[in-house]
């Protein structure tokens, strides 16, 4: 996938999201999503790359559990035949609560 087509993929999700960071003195009420590709996965032989996967996050923050939030992440990368994995994790000095998905696109 293009950043584009990942771009495109972020606002079917229907809630505020932007690249790794919201600007400085952006602060939105949760819920908020962000996104990130850390890299890639390559595939190659004979010193040529033959293809190239690149990892994405989405990150979801939320000052609360919330299934439905999650429900609409996954519906979306479930329509577009995504295999992600998912970890949860409470953000003590932000009080927030982050639900990681990692996938290779």
């Amino acid at each position: 996938m293009t950043y584009e087509e990942i771009n495109e993929m972020m606002q079917e999700i229907g809630m505020p999201f932007a690249y790794h960071h919201f600007a400085e003195g952006e602060s939105l009420k949760p819920p908020f999503v962000i996104f990130l590709s850390p890299g890639e996965d390559t595939f190659g032989a004979d010193n040529l790359m033959y293809h190239s996967f690149k990892m994405l996050n989405i990150e979801l923050y939320t000052d609360e559990k919330s299934p439905e939030a999650e429900r609409r992440i996954e519906e979306v990368l479930t329509h577009h035949n995504i295999f992600y994995t998912k970890t949860e994790a409470y953000i003590l000095s932000e009080q927030l609560y982050e639900v990681l998905y990692e996938m290779e696109v």
